[in-house]
């Protein structure tokens, strides 16, 4: 994340990814590679290829809310993928945050150690678990219980979670994919810098799919557990952002009505019955202190 040229390493991950036919370009004949040439992006663009060459170089830092826009659109960009190249590129609107972060705040641990059927964390941009109220906690037990609070650094480092997530790929791409889309204004973090550098030194999988540049934050989606105490079952959470501290996400995880992952659940919350209260501190201190 302390790399000199983010922005170009960013459009060069993106234009390779990018199919002629995804820009709308008509082309025939053989292609060395399948994504876009760099002139055929400058031309979308309206720069000249020089230009754009020296964006992706690192040679030029600052281009203007008109050139992002149209990259954006060029490089067929969703809006968080826009919205994270506009980060990188110094134009998006507002300032740049630094990381840190408000703790969880006392009322909001109360509200979820109420929820005796519904598993919930508290994650920070950097995907460290920050809270979790009783039911979470005995979801994710076979993190925490290592002294794990980050759920990518767990994902990719931990053998465990390959047992865990029946679909691990997925669930690893979605992680860094969502490490991405939060991170985009925390590229001088020493925490943040400190997490890739360990996983890209130890995982190769996690070096590969870190270069896509993939950008998608959490929002929704269903996810399979193998948990070691009640079996398989399929959660879908959802994902509300905390309005008395920003750099924090309410992820909440529910079963589907009637369904054995409902029951699994419920057979969960009978382990989780035997947990304490919510710490009134971060989850992660409050490991490091037990």
């Amino acid at each position: 994340m302390n790399s000199a040229n983010p922005l170009g390493e960013f459009l060069r991950a993106r234009r390779e990814m990018t199919s002629p036919d995804q820009a709308g370009l008509l082309w025939s004949g053989r292609r060395r590679t399948p994504g876009l040439r760099r002139e055929e992006v400058a031309q979308l663009s309206g720069v000249s290829t020089d230009y754009y060459a020296r964006l992706e170089q690192g040679r030029e830092k600052h281009p203007s809310t008109q050139v992002v826009h149209a990259l954006a659109r060029a490089l067929a960009l969703s809006p968080e993928e826009t919205a994270h190249l506009h980060q990188l590129a110094g134009t998006a609107r507002g300032s740049v945050r630094l990381g840190g972060g408000a703790p969880v705040g006392p009322r909001l641990l109360r509200l979820m150690d109420g929820w005796h059927h519904t598993p919930a964390l508290i994650l920070d941009r950097r995907l460290d678990v920050l809270a979790g109220n009783r039911l979470g906690r005995a979801l994710f037990a076979r993190m925490l219980d290592h002294g794990e609070t980050n759920l990518v650094r767990f994902t990719f480092l931990n053998p465990d979670a390959r047992d865990f997530y029946p679909d691990w790929e997925r669930v690893a791409r979605s992680g860094l994919a969502a490490l991405r889309a939060g991170s985009g204004d925390l590229m001088n973090d020493p925490r943040l810098t400190e997490l890739v550098g360990e996983l890209s030194l130890k995982s190769p999988e996690f070096r590969n799919l870190w270069a896509r540049h993939d950008v998608r934050g959490k929002a929704h989606e269903a996810k399979s557990f193998n948990h070691h105490q009640v079996g398989e079952l399929t959660l879908t959470y959802d994902s509300f952002t905390v309005d008395s501290a920003t750099d924090q996400q309410l992820i909440v995880y529910q079963a589907e009505p009637g369904s054995a992952s409902q029951q699994a659940l419920a057979l969960l919350g009978t382990v989780a019955a035997d947990l304490p209260a919510l710490p009134t501190v971060s989850l992660s201190d409050h490991i490091q202190e037990g």
